[in-house]
């Protein structure tokens, strides 16, 4: 089955006259990414380039928890009752995770990054590496427990965040999609109005190809599932989308597949049978963490979030059948 989807409002402008298309690449996050644009006369393809690896390094530096010395590495190894001014791009995934974290009540949670590295998907003592063993009970429940008592604080005024004492914070899920944005938002700054960005998978498109044609994306699918029965493309204009798949970082354990998105609320992998959940919105940071925290509430609930906070979202969940697609009310009303 083969679905269109568009958005509710398109800007029917084209690139200014002699604009040429330009393809980049690079690496960025323990991942790649790429562009492509529609270069205006006189704008360098090589400068562009420059600029949006510029823009992806600094999101490292800041936000990674793969690189010790970046400003959440600093934060999480940091002294209970230390405060931490925060650089506006650092404020900015922080405020929007916790305020989702609140709007969830704790399904998203970015400081759940203890749970993350006790079931194998962290930075280290990784589930793949010789000596992992899945965590005990008794070790989960400490771990949610002490995460409970320990809440981080943002002083919104001040843009200081509190570490209360052993929180760890993980942007895995939010981060790569705010680079999404930012590069957007660099493209933007220099007069480029019409592109497709991509970080890891992750996408945000603005304006059409010079023929007018919007930016035409597949929707990603469940690979291991077998054949695709659900193919889905989306006008990538002014939106970006994300997924949050269980089959991209998992392993069996205890004759299940123990997935790397973890229920902050149980401190367990996510065991509803959701293969994947795609969301699309305006904010490619939106669409990275909203599709995490869908997938943590699982269908019904998270259908009913969706569709109370207006998300176009999709979906796909294992049975005995195969895979089962079920939508929210704003993706149904994009489809044409």
């Amino acid at each position: 089955m083969r679905t269109v989807l568009v958005p509710l409002q398109v800007d029917m402008a084209l690139p200014p006259g002699g604009s040429t298309l330009h393809a980049t690449s690079g690496a960025a996050m323990g991942s790649s990414w790429s562009a492509r644009m529609m270069l205006p006369p006189g704008v360098d393809g090589d400068v562009m380039r420059r600029a949006l690896q510029e823009v992806l390094d600094e999101i490292v530096a800041q936000m990674s928890h793969w690189d010790s010395t970046s400003l959440l590495s600093r934060y999480n190894a940091a002294p209970a009752g230390s405060w931490h001014a925060l650089p506006p791009q650092f404020f900015e995934v922080a405020d929007y995770a916790l305020e989702l974290s609140n709007q969830t009540g704790g399904a998203y949670d970015p400081a759940g990054g203890e749970l993350v590295n006790l079931w194998g998907f962290g930075a280290s003592g990784r589930h793949d590496q010789p000596g992992f063993t899945a965590p005990q009970a008794g070790a989960i429940d400490a771990v949610v427990a002490k995460r409970h008592a320990h809440r981080p604080a943002l002083d919104r005024v001040t843009r200081r965040l509190l570490q209360p004492g052993g929180a760890i914070l993980d942007f895995s899920s939010v981060a790569k999609g705010y680079a999404v944005d930012c590069m957007a938002r660099c493209l933007e700054q220099r007069s480029v109005r019409h592109f497709v960005v991509e970080a890891g998978g992750e996408l945000r498109g603005a304006g059409v190809k010079a023929s007018g044609e919007p930016w035409w994306i597949e929707v990603e699918g469940v690979p291991d599932a077998g054949p695709p029965g659900f193919q889905t493309v989306v006008a990538l204009h002014q939106l970006a989308i994300a997924t949050s798949g269980d089959y991209r970082r998992y392993f069996q354990h205890g004759g299940r597949r123990a997935a790397h998105t973890i229920d902050p609320r149980s401190g367990y992998p996510v065991a509803s049978g959701v293969a994947s959940v795609t969301v699309l919105a305006p904010s490619c940071m939106a669409a990275d963490a909203l599709s995490t925290a869908l997938t943590v509430m699982g269908p019904e609930q998270g259908l009913a979030f969706a569709d109370t906070h207006g998300i176009a979202a999709r979906y796909l969940v294992r049975g005995a059948g195969g895979l089962a697609e079920t939508t929210s009310n704003h993706w149904r009303a994009l489809l044409q």
